[in-house]
């Protein structure tokens, strides 16, 4: 049976980056992996950036939403069916950052999945310096998509204090609590940097494993974030920076989450990767002209001003 592991993650904690270390160590290890990239959004970003890691021992997959939720479990399931006979060691499957993990873990139980396929680790991915004020809506996410992980991992604890990584681990017991899960993390929270991992850390995260806990069901609560598409966007990488900026700052936008997506510098490409705390600005090989805003209560109409296709003005 094929291996199968879920990363978890609320939006902007790191998820994508995580992928790529991980899977870059199973290829240096020998494994056929295939990627799949499982976003309810109707264009997949995350996607591009692992682009590099494609080759003979790594093939990306994608579903996309732009439809309802019953259909988008329709294609998560066909696509798995067909990466079932694809002859992969073992298969990385990154939801959104807005995702219901129990879609994971119905579709898994399903013929002809549950003979193909056996579960192996659940990872969440939580930000080492998570906001406290984060909204009702936003804890539930937080607390369910850590609730079956077999570890958690906090990103960019590099960055991070002791007493922001141990304010981190209660913000999320709290939330944990909040959703009546009766479990309380502790020695499942890595707080290492992912990027000093060595081998003996990344074989005990292969076999970190997942729990299944109970918790009261909200789904109204995953209905609470909105994404926007801002397409052909023109300007200056430092006039996307200002933009950014000054949309995080804008109540009239909304609650503003992540900012990601590709904008063309002349024959370059450049890729934004944008939360609250930080806006992160590299070359990449190639891009889609596309910006994407995540959020809660989110105004198109406040966010033109800040990115407006140059054609509908």
């Amino acid at each position: 049976m094929v291996k199968i592991d879920l990363i978890t993650g609320f939006l902007g904690s790191g998820k994508t980056t995580f992928i790529r270390q991980y899977a870059q160590w199973l290829i240096r290890q020998g494994y056929h992996i295939g990627i799949l990239e499982n976003d309810f959004g109707a264009v997949n970003v995350d996607m591009m950036l692992l682009q590099d890691l494609e080759g003979d021992s790594c093939e990306l997959e994608m579903v996309s939403g732009g439809c309802d939720r019953d259909c988008h479990r329709r294609r998560f399931k066909t696509k798995l069916i067909a990466m079932g006979m694809s002859g992969y060691d073992r298969v990385l499957v990154e939801p959104s950052g807005i995702c219901d993990v129990d879609e994971f873990f119905d579709a898994l139980h399903e013929e002809p999945l549950d003979r193909w396929y056996e579960i192996g680790n659940v990872f969440a991915i939580v930000d080492a310096k998570l906001p406290e004020n984060l909204s009702e809506a936003a804890d539930y996410l937080l607390a369910t998509e850590a609730a079956d992980a077999g570890a958690v991992l906090l990103s960019r604890a590099q960055e991070a204090s002791a007493a922001e990584m141990d304010a981190t681990v209660a913000h999320l017991n709290r939330a944990l609590k909040k959703v009546g899960c009766s479990r309380q993390l502790d020695k499942e929270i890595l707080r290492s940097n992912w990027f000093e991992f060595t081998d003996k850390d990344f074989e005990q995260l292969l076999h970190a494993g997942y729990q299944m806990s109970d918790y009261c069901k909200e789904t109204q609560q995953e209905d609470a974030f909105d994404s926007l598409f801002f397409m052909h966007v023109k300007m200056t990488e430092e006039e996307l920076r200002a933009a950014v900026q000054a949309a995080f700052a804008d109540s009239n936008c909304g609650h503003i989450f992540r900012i990601k997506g590709f904008m063309p510098l002349g024959e370059d490409w450049i890729e934004l990767n944008a939360t609250r705390r930080e806006t992160v600005i590299n070359p990449i090989s190639r891009g889609q002209e596309i910006l994407i805003v995540i959020g809660e209560g989110l105004s198109k109409k406040a966010l033109q001003k800040y990115f407006q296709d140059p054609g509908n003005d």
